[in-house]
């Protein structure tokens, strides 16, 4: 056999070896044929063909993984349990930039899926591998390896944790300073998830100086980065008020108010989200986004939007309305309170409905007024309906109650409360009835008003336990009324009449 011969058969082989990876990515690429591929055994040919001689070969092959990784956890455990992962990050270092950014795609593969598996991947080295990656030049690379870390902090704290502690922060924040967007995208988006964990981890991606950056991008016209930039800062401020207010030094605000009439979705979402875990802390801080007109903006951007989009500008107005009875009034006189009836009449979903109702509960438990501006928008009946719907969530129910029995206690509006008085069940009832026992004694129109509309005549109807609070307030009310209109009103006195008239003998 000829030299020629001898090298045509090394040839044909690594032919077949490169035909082989690039098939079996090109296949992995189609979830219908995921099942197959592992069927025959794939993961342990593909193992050795990641120690491959040939660059390509090796490139190929863990993008083939990666794939196969992606699919499903069952695939990610077979990676695991194949015992590649070591390998892989050995060649972590020692390969080209093709290479590196094909296996940081197989460690985000794995790590995407669990808590487990991403534990599996900090356990092979992974996470300091990653990091070193970040160092490198090509921003292909940075970008592969900041995405994987961000799949693997987001999990838990622990795992976020050791992200930090391979000193990732600081070359992530470097990264948000890179001219490529991608990039900037996936840095924003991983210190976003490292941050939404704890107080310490937040703290440590602001000591790294994060916010100013993010602060400078908020502004800018790609929109996908926007949203982790805005993502990133909520997931700052939501921890602390020392954090929150970090996040205002940065003069963020006004410009992020602008951003709620961006055409993105999602912007706008995670602006609103930003705006409600600024306000939760302190009256101060909300102060600080109602005077620069984020809250009227939310209360606009929640007539334009549907669905789950809603549910932080709904929670935002909430958290406003419970510092103090001046912000309830200022979520009131921006139409705070006509907008949440909208959500709460076009909303289905109970987790929704459930957020609209506590928002709606925080702005009328303040004082009568607060109360009056939530029964002029018709929404005592809502809640009670809701309330009493028995395919309401037990959750729905709860803060149905809640919101019915503190708005109630305040409310002084007579006909707001006059239709609970014929649906209301005796726990709703006796707040309802006390209230009208208040004011019924010191307002003579309100006493003709309540004869003539039926509201007396109903009263006799209701069946209260002698001695039972109810029961002293209906004859609270009574004493309001002279005896006979009381006695022409109670159930059975037009039988008396009658039966006084068959006994009658004219003169």
């Amino acid at each position: 056999m000829s030299q020629r011969q001898i090298i045509q058969v090394f040839e044909q082989y690594q032919k077949a070896r490169m035909q082989f990876v690039q098939t079996v990515a090109d296949l992995a690429s189609r979830p219908q044929n995921i099942e197959i591929l592992h069927n025959a055994g794939v993961m342990s040919m593909l193992r050795p063909l990641m120690l491959d001689v040939v660059p390509s070969i090796q490139q190929t092959a863990a993008l083939a993984l990666g794939r196969l990784a992606d699919h499903s956890d069952d695939l990610a455990e077979a990676v695991v349990k194949e015992d590649i992962l070591p390998q892989l990050v050995h060649s972590l270092s020692l390969q080209n930039r093709f290479y590196k950014k094909a296996a940081a795609f197989v460690l985000r593969a794995v790590a995407k899926h669990s808590p487990e598996l991403s534990q599996s991947v900090v356990a092979s080295g992974g996470v300091d591998a990653l990091v070193l990656c970040l160092e490198e030049f090509d921003p292909g690379v940075k970008e592969a390896a900041a995405w994987a870390l961000g799949y693997i902090a987001r999990h838990n704290a622990l795992l976020a944790q050791s992200v930090v502690d391979a000193g990732a922060v600081p070359l992530l924040v470097m990264c948000l300073l890179e001219p490529e967007l991608a990039l900037k995208r996936i840095a924003a988006s991983t210190l976003s998830d490292i941050s939404k964990h704890t107080p310490e981890l937040a703290q440590t991606v602001v000591d790294n100086g994060a916010i100013a950056h993010l602060a400078q991008m908020i502004l800018n016209p790609d929109a996908k980065l926007k949203r982790q930039v805005f993502s990133a800062l909520s997931q700052i401020s939501k921890h602390s008020v020392s954090l929150a207010e970090l996040v205002i030094e940065a003069e963020i605000f006004p410009a992020a108010v602008a951003c709620l009439r961006d055409p993105d979705e999602y912007v706008k979402k995670n602006v609103t989200t930003l705006m409600r875990e600024v306000v939760q802390h302190t009256p101060e801080l909300s102060q600080v986004i109602v005077n620069c007109g984020g809250m009227a903006a939310v209360i606009d951007y929640l007539g334009n939007c549907s669905g789950n989009l809603r549910l932080p500008g709904i929670m935002m107005l909430g958290y406003v309305a419970a510092h103090s009875e001046n912000l309830a009034m200022a979520v009131i006189l921006s139409k705070g309170v006509p907008q949440l009836a909208l959500c709460l009449s076009e909303e289905s979903d109970h987790t929704m409905k459930a957020a609209t109702v506590w928002s709606i509960g925080q702005i009328g438990h303040h004082t009568p007024e607060h109360a009056k501006a939530v029964a002029t928008a018709n929404l005592l009946p809502k809640l009670l309906e809701l309330y009493m719907d028995a395919s309401s969530s037990e959750d729905l129910q709860a803060k149905c109650k809640k919101a019915l029995k503190s708005i109630l206690q305040k409310c002084t509006y007579l006909p707001g409360l006059e239709p609970l008085l014929y649906d209301a069940p005796s726990n709703i009832l006796k707040h309802v009835v006390c209230q009208f026992s208040k004011v019924l004694p010191h307002d003579s129109k309100a006493r003709r008003l309540f004869v003539t509309s039926g509201g007396l005549k109903k009263v006799q109807e209701i069946q209260a336990e002698p001695g039972s609070p109810l029961q002293e307030h209906i004859n609270a009310i009574n004493s309001c009324f002279p005896e006979e209109i009381v006695r022409y009103y109670s159930p059975g006195y037009s039988e008396v009449l009658l039966e006084r008239l068959e006994n009658y003998q004219p003169a």
